[in-house]
């Protein structure tokens, strides 16, 4: 498959020196707040300009939380759910079936189960019955006996399955976070953080986080009523489940600031030490290997934002993108080893073929990309009727993440009925880029679309098929005119330039204080200016590249995750610029520093002079003049260094060189002192004389092919090389 060329990623630099009055305000809050230099800088872009912020955003207490009921519809919703408690009426918890769901679904089953409620959770399939309310399941909970429904993650836009529940005397509790429309639910309580009249001071909690503050007030209640204090119960409920809000708001992506901050911080330190017997199931499972000792749990390794986000929360997911959510309910209820070992190992499983699976959409994704994407289009828009719909979100995260464009994947698995019909369904999920909020594009073409709903960044819908061209002229008609050429390149964020002597264990270390990270609070990405690659050695069978760098002086170990040398574009030799994260890395009771490679590339101050040495190279065989000083002219022991080279790299079965590839040769072998224009004026000198047969068959590039001579050449025969000394200027 020949792949289309990935976009050039653009380095954005929030910290550049030189302005004066940000310096100093900088420079005060290292002092004010006794941070290192480059600590104060980083905290400082982000928003924390004096002593007490950089207090409160190392220091977590619970008293940071935000009073709960400063939510609308919260008081009426703790009502609802006490009265259900006081007449023993059967509650149902109506969840989603990703991992913001699944928490939140656990979450309250666990806290209302200790307040002895008849209660149950249902989470709707996704392959069967789609995202959301739907009639037939609430049928179900009405044969159940269910008096009073509260939905997690899921339900503001219900308004017909509410009324629907309302008539069969079911009464419902919203709990959301997802984006609202005007019309609101008929419901007893509508808890949403994004409600147009909601004055909650923070905005962006997950849909657990909405749960938690629904208990946060609930707990607040009772102490009122039993004359305890409000604080202890909220730092009671802090301790027992923050656990379960850090994992769903860490997986729903959600910044990590304000509130989130707080939980996730609470709820890290809860797992490292997690007396949920699922979850330390699941972290050993995943893992590999066994953490417990005894009846005691022995820490293995650091839990941290990334090890939940990349290895407890995609195996959570997998159970409802390919089987049953409730698999990973189940693991958070269960009350005994044996089940929570075999309910791990059965979510591990699942996201092995998870991987598989999506390993296998996304190549057929791109293939139908590079077939039918057209220069003008903004956002991709592909459909299939056998992609598998608890996948396609993922898929179309790798395909804006790789073509810098939003992304909707359609599946209609599931509802082709032998041939494929124009009425036929199909389920949609959609990633999107900053500048491009994806739900309010999905507005724009709400005629044609069933059903939709989400984030600014990622959302779902459901389309008949013979809606999906017009669909795909809409939206992109509406991306044109929102998005402009600036907005579509990757662009990756830098904090700041630093030196490879500022690099150190102490400022790693300073680094890691700043978890959790995540959006919002991102892991700091630094820039390497002018750095020599020393080495390139492959890593994981080839699927990784770890690299030796060096300036003034000093080496630094270098890991490029997921990138291969032939997807390197630079040899070594070569001046680079780095774009890394600082990481402590730990093998066999060896601490050491090394950089994670974000992207890398050839130097600016390398490409710059690269281009100015092309042009000057044409003016000069143009006729143009030149100093000695610029090292233009070649002398036999040049010529003789660029020969022998390449007759080396020929008889090791290499024949191409680019330019570039030429003078990263070069230098490998220490040779500086041939630039591009003596090295070009050299190949022209060679293949003038026929020292060997040299063909160009693309521009500064070059096919060599050396035959055995024994006779020496007399290089002053070149008339090349006699043009260029007439040219010097004396």
């Amino acid at each position: 498959m020949t792949e289309q060329k990935r976009k050039q990623k653009k380095w954005s630099l929030k910290y550049r020196p030189g302005n004066a009055e940000l310096d100093r305000a900088i420079e005060d809050l290292a002092k004010s707040a006794s941070l290192s230099p480059i600590m104060a800088r980083l905290l400082y872009m982000r928003g924390y300009h004096t002593a007490d912020e950089v207090r409160v955003f190392f220091n977590q207490e619970t008293a940071y939380l935000h009073d709960p009921y400063l939510m609308q519809d919260i008081a009426p919703a703790v009502e609802r759910i006490s009265l259900a408690l006081e007449r023993g009426e059967r509650i149902a918890i109506y969840g989603d079936y990703d991992v913001d769901g699944v928490t939140s679904v656990s979450l309250l089953y666990l806290y209302l189960s200790a307040h002895g409620a008849d209660v149950e959770y249902y989470i709707p399939s996704r392959m069967r019955e789609g995202y959301g309310l739907s009639k037939p399941a609430i049928d179900r909970l009405k044969e159940d006996g269910v008096r009073l429904m509260i939905t997690v993650d899921t339900g503001i836009t219900a308004i017909e399955e509410t009324a629907y529940a309302k008539s069969l005397g079911i009464d419902t509790v919203i709990t959301d976070h997802h984006e609202c429309r005007a019309e609101l639910p008929d419901a007893c309580a509508v808890v949403n953080p994004h409600r147009q009249d909601d004055g909650y001071p923070f905005k962006e909690l997950a849909g657990v986080g909405v749960v938690f503050k629904l208990i946060c007030a609930f707990e607040m209640a009772e102490c009122r009523k039993d004359g305890r204090s409000e604080l202890d119960g909220l730092e009671r409920v802090c301790l027992e489940y923050a656990d379960l809000v850090a994992i769903g708001t860490i997986a729903d992506v959600m910044p990590v600031v304000d509130e989130n901050r707080l939980i996730i911080t609470l709820g890290l330190k809860l797992l490292e030490r997690t007396e949920r017997l699922g979850l330390r199931a699941l972290i050993e499972a995943a893992s590999g290997s066994k953490q417990s000792e005894g009846s005691r749990y022995v820490k293995k390794r650091k839990i941290n934002s990334s090890f939940i986000g990349f290895t407890v929360a995609p195996r959570m997911n997998a159970a409802g993108r390919v089987s049953d959510a409730t698999i990973a309910v189940e693991l958070l209820l269960a009350e005994n080893e044996h089940s929570a070992a075999r309910l791990a190992e059965q979510l591990c499983d699942l996201n092995a073929t998870r991987q598989t699976e999506e390993n296998r959409i996304a190549e057929q994704a791109y293939q139908k990309i590079e077939q039918t994407l057209r220069p003008e289009d903004r956002v991709i828009v592909i459909d299939d009727d056998e992609w598998q719909q608890g996948i396609i979100g993922i898929v179309s995260s790798r395909i804006t993440e790789r073509y810098g464009l939003p992304s909707i994947l359609i599946s209609f698995d599931g509802s082709v009925q032998g041939i494929p019909m124009q009425t036929d369904v199909g389920k949609g999920s959609g990633r999107s880029i900053k500048g491009l909020n994806l739900v309010e594009a999905l507005i724009d073409s709400e005629e044609l679309l069933v059903r939709f709903g989400g984030h600014e960044l990622a959302a779902g819908l459901s389309i008949l098929r013979c809606n999906i061209d017009a669909f795909r002229e809409k939206i992109n008609a509406y991306a044109a005119a929102h998005l402009d050429e600036e907005m579509l390149c990757i662009s990756v964020d830098a904090d700041c330039e630093i030196g490879i002597h500022e690099l150190s264990m102490s400022l790693a270390q300073e680094i890691a204080a700043m978890e959790p990270f995540g959006v919002s609070n991102p892991v700091p990405n630094f820039i390497l200016r002018d750095a020599h690659v020393v080495r390139m050695i492959p890593m994981g069978g080839g699927k990784h590249t770890k690299l030796i760098v060096e300036k003034d002086g000093v080496e630094m170990t270098a890991v490029w995750f997921g990138v291969n040398q032939t997807q390197i574009d630079f040899e070594i030799g070569d001046t680079v610029d780095v774009l890394f994260q600082l990481n402590i890395n730990e093998y066999q009771n060896i601490t050491s520093l090394q950089m994670l490679v974000q992207d890398m590339h050839l130097a600016e101050s390398y490409e710059q002079t690269y281009r100015m040495q092309v042009a000057r190279y044409e003016e000069i065989r143009a006729g143009g003049e030149y100093t000695a000083d610029e090292q233009v002219l070649p002398n036999r022991d040049d010529i003789a260094v660029v020969f022998t080279a390449l007759r080396r790299e020929f008889r090791a079965g290499h024949t191409v060189f680019s330019m570039r590839k030429c003078l990263s040769m070069l230098r490998n072998i220490g040779v500086e002192h041939i630039n591009y224009i003596k090295l070009k004026f050299i190949i022209r000198i060679m293949q003038e004389l026929r020292i060997c047969d040299i063909m160009e068959p693309v521009e500064d590039t070059y096919l060599f092919e050396f035959q055995y001579q024994t006779t020496k050449t007399n290089i002053e025969k070149s008339s090349i090389l006699r043009k260029l000394k007439l040219q010097l200027q004396r």
